[in-house]
């Protein structure tokens, strides 16, 4: 591959397009709370989940937490095998090893868990519902140009990889 089509082609940082969602939500969570929004019958935009407010911030606390200790632990397994973490650099090799041995997309797993435990924390169900559509995003427009990327680069490789690791969990 040459070194200008040797990159996946995502549409956008993945961890902009998570930001983009929550703050989508955020904004409608806030819409939602407003009196004229509210006579419209748009008050649903501002449910919250119920809880306590310790009780959501130790979820979402744990939730954050754990989602951005995953994505640090796949990333710096990516560069300990020398391969770039970003996906619009080239891949150099391809990694299979630890938590890529359990998903192909811990990154993303990991941006997911954080994504929700800042949905909580914010105690916002349309936050956490956008979710659903930003996964669809992340999906048809980040992973699927990485695997054919990588599946063009790595060949039988990667797609025995696919065959034996699962996209998710």
């Amino acid at each position: 591959m040459s070194r200008r089509t040797d990159i996946p082609g995502v549409i956008a940082p993945p961890p902009l397009i998570y930001f983009a969602f929550l703050l989508a939500g955020w904004g409608l969570f806030k819409l939602g709370q407003q009196p004229a929004t509210l006579d419209a019958g748009f008050g649903w935009l501002a449910w919250g989940f119920g809880l306590e407010v310790p009780v959501r911030r130790g979820v979402a606390i744990v939730l954050i937490l754990g989602g951005l200790l995953l994505d640090g632990a796949a990333a710096g397994y990516f560069r300990r095998i020398g391969t770039a973490v970003e996906p619009w650099k080239p891949s150099t090799v391809l990694a299979t090893e630890g938590l890529y041995g359990l998903s192909r997309n811990p990154i993303y797993l990991g941006f997911a868990i954080t994504y929700v435990g800042l949905a909580i924390a914010m105690d916002s169900v349309v936050a956490l519902a956008l979710l659903v559509p930003c996964l669809w995003v992340v999906d048809r427009f980040v992973i699927q140009r990485e695997e054919r990327y990588l599946s063009a680069k790595f060949g039988n490789g990667y797609d025995a990889y696919c065959a034996r690791v699962r996209r998710w969990l």
